[in-house]
């Protein structure tokens, strides 16, 4: 098996602390001495030798700081931000030409928080075995342990084995209201949509000739650039994720329950729930005071103190990138805020 790390992301949704030039994936979390990205590595270590990074070039040599035991063809650099079907087709394209299309490939997210990693190679290695044994895509799909509506959802269809409890998808749902979410949980057919697949370069072509003849032109196009045309070529192509592009076209997919935890890190909600926390519910870090506060998640990234007084569900984060105090529940609206000040400094 070989492993991909998309380590991608545009660095709005955990701003200040995270932006375009420093995202997500390149932070530590909850007091770890590895960043995210770095995690993903050592996860991918368990699989195999044979992996590869996918970034922009916006951030390419933070990247290449933080695996430094990766040789410099190990890294595929995207010349802009093209959406993760761009991204993917690179990458595919870098690997036909370089080795076996027919050994699977396991395209990871580089910034997703998990612990159990004996749980993460177990649910990879059936992921890996069962395509290379079927010539079809195999999902990861996560177990849903609340009435999620920020994911999108992966029904599932037939059981394919009992023995590895590998499934056939029925249907995609795109991210439900929360009535439809809890009917989801409650129904236990549903998983929760990762990002998460497994294919070598052959199932994936044979995949996109099938079902995106357009994506498989795109990639004719992309393969098949010279050096001095692919920067051109690879622009041209279109902003759009892999799941819209190829993944939700595909008839004959298959899906494996993941074996293991795992968390988005999509808001500083999900980042405080993971977050080591004291009696009070309360996460700090740095030079913070604080008086009857709870369920509160304070980083201070510089040297001035900060105090916080009598605030419940709250994020409180000073960084040299700017200043947030957010209503825990309103995380989520942190990456549109983020956007309006890019908007501004761009002007």
């Amino acid at each position: 098996m070989k492993v991909v790390i998309i380590a991608g992301g545009s660095g709005t949704r955990l701003w200040p602390i995270s932006t375009p030039e420093y995202p997500k994936h390149l932070l530590k979390v909850n007091g770890d001495s590895l960043s995210l990205m770095q995690r993903t590595y050592e996860r991918a270590k368990q699989l195999t030798d044979k992996i590869y990074v996918v970034t922009d070039s916006s951030h390419i040599h933070h990247v290449k700081d933080q695996l430094p035991e990766l040789t410099e063809d190990s890294f595929i650099v995207e010349p802009a931000r093209r959406g993760t079907a761009s991204c993917i087709l690179a990458t595919l394209a870098k690997i036909e030409k370089d080795s076996d299309s027919d050994e699977p490939i396991a395209f990871l997210a580089a910034d997703h928080y998990i612990r159990d990693v004996q749980g993460f190679a177990h649910s990879f290695r059936i992921a890996g075995n069962t395509s290379k044994s079927t010539g079809r895509i195999v999902l990861v799909g996560i177990e849903p342990d609340y009435p999620a509506t920020g994911f999108g959802y992966i029904q599932k269809g037939d059981l394919l084995s009992e023995e590895n409890y590998i499934f056939n998808v029925h249907s995609f749902k795109e991210k439900p209201d929360y009535n439809t979410a809890l009917e989801y949980l409650r129904s236990a057919n549903y998983l929760w949509n990762s990002g998460y697949f497994v294919g070598s370069v052959n199932t994936f072509k044979n995949a996109m000739q099938n079902d995106a003849p357009d994506l498989y032109s795109n990639y004719e196009r992309l393969f098949n650039a010279s050096a001095e045309a692919y920067k051109d070529t690879y622009l041209s192509l279109e902003n759009i994720s892999i799941d819209y592009a190829l993944i939700e076209k595909v008839k004959d997919l298959l899906v494996v329950p993941a074996s293991f935890d795992w968390m988005d890190l999509g808001s500083f909600s999900d980042l405080h729930k993971a977050s080591t926390k004291d009696h009070a519910g309360n996460n700090t870090e740095g030079l913070v005071e604080t008086e009857e506060v709870s369920n509160t998640m304070i980083q201070n990234l510089e040297d001035k103190p900060l105090a916080v007084i009598g605030l419940d569900n709250v994020i409180v984060i000073n960084s040299p990138n700017g200043i947030l105090v957010a209503r825990k529940d309103l995380a989520q609206k942190v990456g549109d805020i983020s956007k309006r000040f890019k908007k501004k400094e761009d002007e």
